[in-house]
């Protein structure tokens, strides 16, 4: 069998032996729309649970719009021109109109990198920066929220009349899904803000974790600070795995995003009845792919499914290596997982520590193996797991180490896939 993986920018193949039983789960439901400027500008004119954005804007003199970074494949250059349209027949002037690059900790993004996020015409027009997480005086200070978060939002957000975000919506590793609450409460959130979200007490609670919604303690705190900082409205997409558009849901942060969360949900649930021997996973390809700090979300989706003691395979180009200096660092201490979940728990959370933790967390019981090209082979050897050079000879290893007659399942595009088990099964995560 032959099956094509999401990988960097153009896919890699894989050649699976007639004698492995393997399972291919990918996203099924969701199509492209034929007509997605129609569909887009339908949305922003007819929002779901609240005025059209024209309206919202009447009587305001600016608006600050919070839109992903490099590393998700939002496309922002065919949704962002409806919504300044509307905000400009709304009677805001271009030049009070901001466009957030929504980095959370990771860093300012370049200017080749503006031209792809935006599109050259947008980024032309109105004015664009990124959010700085570390410069805690570009911040308000939004006080206490119930679940003792400190709640910094970036004042250029917070300070503009209206406040919107603009993303997509996909399973996610601790919010349950990405999109709406996320763009601020991370993405524009300073850096003591992200810390705590990003602590033990939430990456280890249970509920914290791919597809729970909305009984997850970090969705709630996410969706305070939000409310904090004004959220008014919000534009998410739901991707094929082409990444066309498949469905769009504006208006009120709260019940659009609801809408939204469902429809991903039954648009990239993949149901097996019994946990498998082995899954081989990517991280989606570019832009998520680009490191392996963001690449860890193709093991941690993939988990769900595995056997204890049983085996993942991660399959991620990594073109900027293992990520930001701190979770390199981290990555390069080579503690066994059980010391680094031990030391995390006890010690004050640093940058970029939840993705080892989460990695860690996985490797308490499932055994991981990797090819990550771009990532530095002097850095392989501080990994939990052996790593290859090519996918087909990590894949041949993996094989080779099953028991007779191995349950086996691809997850072509990795996180972008709800791999879960039925509801007649449970195991744990």
């Amino acid at each position: 069998m032959h099956i094509e993986l999401e990988y960097d920018k153009s896919g890699v193949g894989l050649e699976i032996p007639d004698h492995v039983r393997a399972t291919v789960l990918e996203s099924r439901f969701a199509r492209s729309l034929v007509d997605p400027k129609g569909e887009l500008n339908q949305a922003i004119q007819n929002p779901i649970g609240c005025q059209s954005l024209e309206e919202l804007a009447k009587g305001k003199k600016s608006a600050a719009i919070s839109i992903c970074d490099i590393t998700r494949p939002a496309p922002n250059s065919l949704v962002l021109p409806p919504i300044v349209s509307a905000l400009e027949r709304g009677g805001i002037a271009s030049s009070e109109i901001r466009l957030l690059i929504a980095t959370g900790l990771h860093r300012e993004a370049t200017d080749e990198e503006l031209d792809e996020i935006l599109g050259p015409d947008i980024r032309s027009k109105y004015w664009v920066d990124s959010h700085r997480a570390r410069n805690l005086d570009e911040h308000v200070d939004l006080g206490i929220t119930s679940g003792g978060t400190h709640a910094y939002v970036d004042k250029r957000f917070v300070e503009a009349d209206l406040h919107i975000t603009v993303g997509f919506i996909e399973p996610h590793l601790m919010a349950g899904f990405s999109g709406g609450r996320k763009l601020i409460s991370i993405g524009l959130a300073g850096e003591p803000t992200i810390k705590r979200l990003h602590s033990p007490l939430y990456m280890r609670n249970p509920n914290a974790v791919e597809g729970s919604f909305p009984d997850n303690p970090l969705h709630r705190e996410l969706m305070e600070i939000a409310a904090k900082a004004g959220h008014d409205f919000m534009v998410d997409v739901a991707l094929t795995r082409d990444r066309d558009i498949a469905a769009v849901f504006a208006g009120d942060p709260v019940v659009a995003h609801e809408a939204g969360v469902q429809f991903v949900r039954k648009s990239t649930l993949a149901v097996i009845d019994e946990p498998v021997d082995a899954v081989v996973t990517t991280s989606g390809g570019y832009p998520l792919d680009l490191t392996f700090y963001q690449a860890v979300k193709g093991v941690t989706a993939a988990s769900h499914i595995v056997k204890n003691d049983g085996s993942i395979l991660l399959v991620a180009a990594c073109r900027e290596g293992l990520g930001g200096e701190e979770f390199a660092t981290m990555v390069r201490r080579s503690l066994p997982w059980d010391v680094l979940l031990d030391e995390l728990q006890s010690k004050e959370v640093g940058v970029d520590q939840w993705q080892a933790e989460k990695l860690a967390m996985v490797a308490r019981n499932k055994n991981l193996s990797f090819c990550l090209p771009g990532v530095e082979e002097s850095d392989w050897r501080h990994l939990w797991g052996p790593v290859f050079h090519s996918p087909q000879q990590a894949f041949d290893n993996l094989v080779a180490e099953l028991p007779a007659d191995p349950s086996l399942v691809v997850i072509p595009e990795g996180p972008y896939v709800f791999a879960q088990l039925s509801a007649l099964t449970a195991m744990e995560v």
